[in-house]
């Protein structure tokens, strides 16, 4: 009895010096304020990658493989001289006497927008209809700070006044994953090149990341496993046990190089990038991506856009190393097909002032255009209003017509096919979605026609195809719970025509006529798929058009 209360107090004792040694090495973690955060050096680019959170296994339970590549122009684009307002070209030019671009220096992109011919490499995915535009992208009462408005962008949350330390897919992170340290998720479901700081990915205490510091390093940890070896330490003394603690730590925080590693020397660039920061940043991702990473977000940065002086050349330089770096990366990818898979998506801070300074620049200003990249946006064209030149606000900006927030929406409900009640979470709000081309149904495949059967069924809703005396055809839902409902149609060789139903919807049996829905469409006699999808899942069917 003695013998077993002496043991019994033995490991009690022991599991009360390890949950010390588990809890103050992560309070030392987080004191140094390095808990799980870090960045890799890959090909002399810094990345950092995030760990697992609830958008992580979200992401996992998607039914596509498409990525997000989101890319950040750091410092406050000129929008104004990035897609030109050619509608209203004296205006434009009589606010910028010594900045304007002339017409002869303007490629079109329809009658009444153009951009500039440094932006060349672009012209032909705008062409291949792999470019989109949407116009007027800020939220009301733009706040002029950089710090500020990054903020603002990166968490989602226009009040300045809250307390601004998770962003906007960091949101995920709020459940701690306490055992990241010690087991770490098998692979990355985020990375970003450069803007280590920024709150995207972050929650309220800390950045999900992990560090190594040059890409010789890199290739040692991908080769032997480990960084550091443990084994060879003398744990009887202080000094052995911290040494231990610090090697440990250190090959956990690297646990994703030898995945990431894999994957990079897996693939190769099959496209010369010309050599800029950005560029070298987008090359990186390629390879990534065609090595079968399996990450879904990455984020890359490109800086120098506040130009208060010296627009012209700066502009120039910075916009046609982008336009240049977006056009080599889209065909490095299709080499290997995985361009139909990758969205593109520029955003920054704020736009410029409407007025040209005195210093050939421009200040702080408020609502810019956002670009989309890839042939999943089905076409070209343009997204929204165009702000009113002619009606600027107080500080002569222009007012935004788009919500940054919708184009959040729109990306991680239709593209990443993350649920609406998570997409509302991260956002702290409802926001609309914009028709960029693509929703989470046009990866499906075709299915094959069957015999008429009464209908189809899903996890909370059953649908079937009705027809008039007529011929003509609707659509019969049934919702068995209240939840988002999304219904798109599509030809027979898979290409969206457009949307019957987006939007959320209470328990209830609804009908939709299919002419009615389209309003912009006109149907030709034939077959056609619509499909319906809810965070539970899709269905297909086929419909006949007489």
């Amino acid at each position: 009895m003695y013998q077993r209360t002496i043991a019994k107090k033995h490991k009690d004792a022991h599991a009360h010096d390890h949950e010390h040694r588990v809890w103050s090495r992560r309070s030392f973690l987080q004191a140094l304020g390095i808990g799980s955060t870090g960045s890799l050096m890959l090909a002399g680019s810094q990345l950092s990658a995030s760990s697992v959170s609830p958008l992580a296994m979200a992401l996992n339970k998607s039914d596509n493989d498409n990525v997000l590549v989101l890319i950040r122009l750091a410092g406050g684009n000129d929008g104004l001289n990035t897609i030109v307002p050619v509608y209203g070209f004296d205006t434009y030019a009589g606010a910028r006497p010594s900045i304007y671009h002339k017409q002869r220096d303007l490629i079109a992109l329809d009658n009444d927008f153009a951009m500039p011919n440094y932006m060349q490499p672009l012209e032909s995915m705008w062409g291949d209809g792999m470019m989109k535009v949407v116009h007027g992208v800020g939220y009301e009462g733009q706040n002029l700070s950089h710090f500020k408005s990054s903020d603002i962008w990166a968490t989602a949350n226009t009040d300045y006044g809250a307390a601004l330390n998770q962003g906007w897919l960091g949101r995920y992170f709020n459940e701690n994953y306490q055992d990241f340290l010690f087991a770490p998720p098998e692979n990355p479901l985020a990375i970003q090149i450069g803007s280590i700081g920024n709150l995207i990915f972050s929650d309220e205490d800390a950045q999900f990341a992990f560090l190594v510091s040059n890409p010789d390093q890199l290739e040692s940890i991908a080769k032997n496993g480990t960084q550091f070896n443990v084994n060879d330490l003398d744990l009887s003394c202080k000094s052995g046990q911290q040494q231990e603690f610090l090697r440990a730590t250190s090959n956990s925080t690297y646990i994703y190089s030898e995945v990431i590693s894999n994957a990079y020397t897996a693939a190769s660039n099959k496209v010369e990038y010309t050599k800029n920061k950005i560029a070298d940043q987008l090359a990186i991702i390629a390879r990534l991506i065609k090595g079968n990473l399996g990450t879904k977000v990455y984020m890359v940065t490109l800086t120098g856009f506040d130009t208060h002086a010296n627009q012209p050349e700066r502009h120039s330089e910075l916009m046609g190393d982008l336009s240049k770096a977006v056009k080599d990366f889209y065909t490095d990818l299709e080499e290997t097909g995985h361009h139909e898979k990758v969205l593109g998506m520029t955003f920054s801070e704020f736009g410029r002032r409407f007025f040209e300074n005195g210093s050939n620049g421009t200040d702080h200003g408020a609502a810019s255009p956002t670009m989309f990249f890839g042939p999943a946006l089905n076409g070209n064209g343009f997204v929204g209003e165009h702000p009113d030149i002619d009606n600027l606000d107080r500080n002569k900006n222009l007012q935004s017509t788009t919500d940054f927030r919708s184009l959040y929406a729109s990306v991680l409900s239709q593209w990443l096919c993350i649920d609406q009640p998570s997409v509302d979470s991260a956002l702290s709000g409802s926001f609309d979605t914009l028709d960029l081309g693509f929703s989470c149904g046009a990866e499906a495949v075709v299915p094959t026609p069957m015999e008429e059967v009464p209908g189809e069924t899903q996890d909370g809703f059953t649908h079937m195809a009705l027809y008039s005396a007529e011929g003509k055809p609707s659509i019969a839902l049934n919702v068995d719970k209240a939840q988002h409902v999304d219904i798109q149609l599509y030809n027979i060789l898979g290409q969206r025509i457009g949307t019957i139903k987006n939007s959320f919807m209470t328990e209830g049996s609804y009908t939709f006529d299919i002419d009615e829905s389209l309003l912009d469409e006109t149907l030709t006699a034939g077959e056609y798929i619509y499909r319906v999808t809810t965070a539970a899942g899709a269905s297909s069917k086929i419909i006949l058009v007489k």
